[in-house]
């Protein structure tokens, strides 16, 4: 097929290509490729970002991970030939485990007050007392970033602790509000409307987002994150 969204769709045919991966075309000079979970695509991701720091990826200005995507944009070679080459070489790579982040872990401080923690407490089976606890007990890791400028979602709570959004989303969630909601944990930059069940707040100096600062966001996708537990102050 001539057209760049078969072009995507005829390698995806390939008897060589990886099961679980699909590239599909985002406009004139970006790719986005669908993996099959969050793992695969944050392996997916780091796969990438390892082949460009050696020379081994055609030019792209930017990589772009989601929670079961990664978006390639700005493709230097837009020509078919071009894409194409780049969808098969996506295709035909067996990405191997992500080696996790080994650097300092960012440490953030939280008052667990949130309006939601009883509700968090009841759907994990705990008293509300034990809900600080067992989250600022866990090492999370930025998956990815999104939804607002400094916003990262946090993985590692196990299965067993993720809880559903509210039924009703509030039109307001203040700066600082940290949340949950499905396999995330995340920490709202700014005030916005949101529907994550609200267990605490960060607390102290320092901003997930100061476009002053470089880098200007605190969170960065593969770093380590802990919540640290305080008391509220004056």
């Amino acid at each position: 097929m001539n057209t760049e969204a078969g072009t995507c769709t005829d390698a995806g045919t390939r008897a060589d290509a990886v099961p679980g991966i699909e590239v599909l075309p985002a406009g004139p000079g970006a790719l986005l490729v669908e993996l099959s979970s969050g793992e695969h695509a944050e392996a997916f991701h780091a796969e990438l970002l390892r082949r460009r720091a050696l020379g081994e990826l055609p030019a792209v200005r930017e990589i772009v991970p989601g929670a079961r995507t990664v978006l390639l944009d700005g493709i230097a070679d837009r020509t078919p030939d071009g894409r194409a080459r780049l969808v098969r070489e996506l295709r035909s790579w067996r990405t191997p485990p992500p080696r996790r982040d080994t650097g300092a872990v960012v440490e953030i401080p939280v008052v667990y007050d949130g309006p939601d923690l009883a509700d968090v407490a009841a759907a994990w089976s705990v008293a509300a007392a034990d809900v600080p606890r067992i989250h600022a007990g866990t090492e999370f890791r930025v998956a990815f970033c999104g939804f607002a400028p400094g916003f990262g979602y946090l993985t590692g709570l196990p299965e067993r602790l993720h809880v559903p959004r509210r039924a009703t989303p509030r039109t307001r969630v203040p700066a600082g509000a940290l949340a949950l909601a499905g396999a995330y944990t995340g920490v709202y930059p700014r005030p916005s409307p949101g529907g994550w069940q609200i267990v605490g707040r960060m607390h102290g100096p320092g901003a997930l987002w100061d476009p002053a600062r470089e880098p200007a966001a605190l969170l960065s996708p593969g770093a380590r994150v802990r919540f640290v537990a305080t008391e509220a102050g004056p």
